[in-house]
C-alpha cells in the first residue's frame, strides 16, 4: 500500500494512527472523590499523539494521553476534568467536552486497504485516518489529493467518517496543495451563489444619486492611494489640502463597505464567517465577492467612490488641531505603488512631488513620536516569491519597507487611534459598545526569558516592575541593525509579546503605546473594520446599541480574532511549504546563512538571501562529537572544541527537503 507519511495503518475497524510510534497503555488514572475540577482551553496534540492544554493565565499545561483525547483534535476548544495531583509529575487530565471543533475537514491522500477507502491526512497532528464510504467519494480516485470533511466522529474507539467535499488534484502540484492550505484552515475562493448574486446586484446598481445625500464632496481635493504593485483591492486612500493659515488638511478616506454589506443580509454573513481575506503565496482569498472586493468598494482612480473619512487640520510636526469624522465621496486622482510613489520622493519630483514630500515629512514626526511614547520597534521583512507558470518558486526574497510604505502605515495609524478615542469618549452621559484592537502586556515569566535569553547573548537588560521597558527594546534593535543576531534577536522578542486581539473591552495597545486603537481603515479585507464603520455611524447618527446587544460585539470580536489567527497560519504555512519546495529542488548546492536556534538535537540555520530555515542534525556532524552548551546556546566538539553559538555565519549545502513534513535538511560546509 503507497504511504505518504511512512506511518503504518490498522485496520479499518480501528482508529489508524497517524503518528511514528504509538502511545504506551496508560492505566486510567481514578479521579478524584472531591468535587470534580474542569477547566476549558485549547488544545494542542504533539506529533506522538498526545495532548496539551495550557491553563489560562499560567504557564501551566495539562497533559492529555492518547487514550483520554475522546476525539479531540489538534487546536480544538475542549472542556478537561483534571486527574489528581500527584507530587513532581506533570497535572494530566482527559477531554470531557469538545467545545469548538478548529476544522471541519482535512486534506490528504485518498488510499484504499481491502475494501475500505479513507484518507490519509497531510496535517500530522491528527492522529486518525478518516473511513470514506464509497458512495461519498465524489469521483475521487486512489492517490489524488483530496478535502474531506467528517461527518460523523462520536465514538474515540473507531475512526471518523468523513465525506469527499473537493477533490484538489494531485500530491505536491502547485494548486492542489495552495487549495488544500487554505481550505483546511476554512477558506474557499468559491462564495455561495446567493452571495454572489447579492454583489452582482449591487455593483450593477453602482453609485446612486441618493447615495450623495448627506455627504461631504471631496471631489475636487487631491487625493490618492498607495499600495502593494499587485494589489487589486484599494482599502484607503489620502487626501491632502493645504491651508491658508499655513496648517494641512489630510484626510484618510476609507472604502464605505457597511454601505454596500448591510446587517443580516447573505452578504454580511458570508463576510462575518470568514472575517478576513487571507494572502497566500500566489493567490487572495477575498472576504468579499470581486464585484466590490475589486470593483465598486474598491478606492480606483478616476472614479466616483464612497466612503467614511477621518479628516485632520494637522501642522509640519504632527499636531493635530481638529478632527471630523462622517460619510464622504471621493474621486483619487492618481494610483500610486509604493515603488513608483518611492521614486518621487527619491527624485524630488514627479506627480504631487510636494503632497508626498510634506506628508512624507508629518509621517516620520509622528513614527518618532509614537516610539518616544512607548511603542516597540516590531517590523520584519517580508518573504515574497517568484513562481514560474506551474507554481514552482524560482526565486525567494525578501521585501523591504520604504519611506512610503511607512508613510501609509503612519497615517493610517493615526485614523485608527483618533477613531478608538472618540469612541471611548462618554457622550450624553451614555457609554456605547465599540470594537477595540487590544494587545496586553507581555507575561512577566516570558519577559524574563527573554531577559536570560539576551544575556547569555551578551545583552544585559534590566526588567523594570516585571518588563523590559520598550525604550531599552528599541535600543538594542537599533543596536543590532547589521549584526546577523538581529533577526533572531526580533523573533525571540515577537514570541514574548501577547498576541493583538479584538475585544469590546478596552486595555489599550502595548505593542503602538497607545491607550486607545481600533481597526477603521480596512473594511475591503476585514470584517472588525466593518463593525467599527457601522458603530461609529450610529454614534454619530446619536443612535444607542441597546446594552443587552453588546454580548454579541463581544462575540463577534473572539469570532474575527479567531478568523484572524487562522488566515495567518495559512499565509506562514504557504510561504513554509514553497521554501521547502525551494529548497528541494537545490539539494547539493551550497549557501550562506545564520544559526538562529542552537538545541540538543540540532542547529538552525536561516539561509541569509532567501530565509529559508532547516536544520543540521547533530548526528550528522561526523567530524567530531558535539555537546550542547544551553548556557551558552552553543554546541562544541569534544577534539576540536569547535563551537558553534547562536548568531555565527555558516556556509552550508542543502542535504534534503521533507515535502509532506515541510522540513529542509541542511549540512555544515
Amino acid at each position: 500500500m503507497k504511504n505518504y507519511n511512512n506511518n503504518k495503518r490498522n485496520n479499518k475497524n480501528s482508529i489508524k494512527l497517524n503518528t511514528n510510534s504509538r502511545p504506551e497503555k496508560h492505566k486510567e488514572t481514578k479521579v478524584n472523590s472531591s468535587p470534580d475540577k474542569y477547566i476549558e482551553g485549547i488544545i494542542t496534540i504533539s506529533h506522538k499523539g498526545i495532548g496539551s492544554v495550557r491553563i489560562k493565565g499560567t504557564d501551566d499545561v495539562v497533559e492529555i494521553e492518547h487514550s483520554f483525547l475522546h476525539t479531540a483534535c489538534h487546536l480544538d476548544t475542549v472542556k478537561i476534568l483534571l486527574h489528581p495531583k500527584r507530587t513532581s509529575y506533570t497535572q494530566t487530565g482527559e477531554v470531557r467536552e469538545i467545545l469548538r471543533r478548529s476544522k471541519k475537514g482535512y486534506s490528504g491522500v485518498l488510499e484504499k486497504e481491502s475494501d475500505t477507502y479513507f484518507l490519509v491526512p497531510s496535517d500530522l497532528r491528527m492522529y486518525a485516518d478518516i473511513i470514506i464510504p464509497e458512495n461519498k467519494l465524489a469521483g475521487a480516485k486512489i492517490g489524488q489529493k483530496i478535502f474531506v470533511l467528517i461527518t460523523d466522529w462520536k465514538d474515540a474507539k473507531k475512526a471518523p467518517i468523513g465525506e469527499v467535499s473537493k477533490v484538489l488534484g494531485m500530491p505536491m502540484e502547485h494548486n492542489a496543495e495552495m487549495e488544500a492550505i487554505a481550505l483546511e484552515k476554512g477558506f474557499s475562493s468559491i462564495f455561495p451563489s446567493v452571495v454572489e448574486d447579492e454583489a452582482k446586484q449591487i455593483a450593477k446598481d453602482g453609485i446612486k444619486e441618493s447615495d450623495f445625500k448627506s455627504r461631504r464632496d471631496m471631489r475636487d481635493v487631491t487625493t490618492f492611494t498607495i499600495d502593494p504593485i499587485d494589489a487589486k483591492d484599494f482599502d484607503d486612500a489620502i487626501s491632502f489640502k493645504k491651508l491658508l493659515n499655513g496648517n494641512y488638511e489630510v484626510g484618510i478616506h476609507i472604502a464605505d463597505v457597511s454601505h454596500y454589506v448591510k446587517l443580516k443580509t447573505p452578504l454580511d454573513e458570508e463576510a462575518q464567517k470568514r472575517g478576513t481575506s487571507v494572502y497566500l503565496v500566489d493567490r487572495t482569498i477575498p472576504m468579499l465577492p470581486e464585484e466590490l472586493s475589486n470593483g465598486l468598494c474598491s478606492l480606483n482612480p478616476n472614479v466616483d467612490r464612497l466612503t467614511f473619512s477621518a479628516i485632520f487640520e494637522i501642522n509640519n510636526n504632527g499636531e493635530t488641531y481638529s478632527e471630523w469624522f462622517g460619510e464622504t465621496i471621493i474621486h483619487s486622482d492618481k494610483r500610486f505603488t509604493y515603488e513608483n510613489a518611492q521614486k518621487v520622493l527619491d527624485d524630488k519630483k514627479g506627480t504631487f512631488y510636494f503632497e508626498l514630500s510634506t506628508l512624507n515629512s508629518i509621517a516620520k514626526k509622528l513614527l518618532k513620536k509614537r516610539f518616544d511614547e512607548g511603542a516597540i520597534m516590531l517590523e520584519q521583512a517580508e518573504v515574497k516569491f517568484k513562481l514560474d507558470d506551474k507554481g514552482v518558486p524560482v526565486s525567494v526574497y525578501t521585501k523591504e519597507r520604504g519611506d512610503t510604505n511607512k508613510l501609509v502605515e503612519e497615517f493610517m495609524l493615526l485614523a485608527n487611534r483618533r477613531v478608538a478615542e472618540y469612541m471611548s469618549k462618554k457622550k450624553k452621559g451614555k457609554e456605547s459598545v465599540f470594537l477595540y484592537r487590544i494587545h496586553d502586556l507581555p507575561n512577566k515569566e516570558k519577559m524574563q526569558d527573554l531577559a536570560n535569553f539576551l544575556k547569555k547573548l551578551g545583552y544585559h537588560l534590566k526588567l523594570k516592575d516585571g518588563l523590559i521597558p520598550s525604550m531599552e527594546i528599541n535600543n538594542l534593535i537599533r543596536k543590532l541593525e547589521h549584526n546577523p543576531l538581529r533577526d533572531t534577536v526580533h523573533t525571540a522578542i515577537i514570541r514574548t509579546m501577547a498576541k493583538a486581539i479584538y475585544s469590546t473591552k478596552n486595555i489599550g495597545h502595548y505593542g503602538l503605546g497607545f491607550k486607545f486603537y481600533t481597526h477603521f481603515t480596512s473594511p475591503i479585507r476585514r470584517y472588525p473594520d466593518v463593525i467599527v464603520h457601522r458603530l461609529l455611524k450610529e454614534f454619530l447618527a446619536d443612535k444607542a446599541i441597546p446594552k443587552e446587544k453588546w454580548y454579541e460585539y463581544q462575540h463577534m470580536s473572539e469570532e474575527a480574532s479567531s478568523q484572524e489567527k487562522e488566515a495567518a497560519e495559512a499565509e506562514r504555512a504557504s510561504i513554509k511549504y514553497k521554501q521547502v519546495e525551494y529548497m528541494s529542488k537545490r539539494v547539493g548546492q551550497s549557501f550562506e546563512g545564520i544559526i538562529t536556534g542552537v538545541t540538543e538535537w540540532g542547529l538552525y540555520i536561516e539561509d541569509k538571501e532567501t530565509k529559508c530555515e532547516g536544520m543540521v542534525r547533530m548526528r550528522d556532524l561526523k567530524s567530531d562529537y558535539y555537546i550542547f552548551d544551553k548556557k551558552f546556546m552553543s554546541i562544541r566538539g569534544q577534539k576540536t572544541h569547535k563551537r558553534y553559538t547562536l548568531g555565527d555565519k555558516v556556509k552550508f549545502k542543502v542535504r534534503g527537503a521533507d515535502m509532506n513534513k515541510k522540513t529542509i535538511d541542511y549540512e555544515l560546509i
